[in-house]
Parts: structure tokens; sequence; C-alpha cells
């Protein structure tokens, strides 16, 4: 996900994808722990794509 992308969500709607993305990412790594991933690099864009959306909140609430 593009910072773009984030910057046109609503503040409910990027908290929302967050939580999801954040169980998403949990998920993925317990899978991973027990059998491989076949591709563990999206373990890596997932977390990015949460920094993504921390920051851009965090962007928001300093704006406020």
């Amino acid at each position: 996900m593009k910072m773009t992308e984030l910057k046109g969500l609503a503040e409910k709607d990027l908290r929302e994808k967050l939580e999801n993305a954040e169980a998403a990412y949990n998920q993925m790594k317990l899978n991973h722990a027990v059998s491989p991933l076949e591709n563990p690099s999206q373990i890596k864009i997932a977390r990015r794509d949460i920094a993504r959306m921390k920051t851009e909140l965090q962007q928001r609430e300093l704006n406020k």
C-alpha cells in the first residue's frame, strides 16, 4: 500500500485497516514458524505496510 492511498482514507478506515493488517501479520509469523511460507518476503511487506499506516496516523495526530 502506498502513502498516497493512505492519505485518502478516513482516520476510522485507516485504523481499521491497521488492525486487520496487524492481525494478518501476526498470523503470518505464526504460520511461518510452524511451516515455512511459500513467499517469506510477504512478512517484510506486511511489516512495512503496518509502519506506513502508523506513520500516517502519527502525522495526522501531530497536525491536529
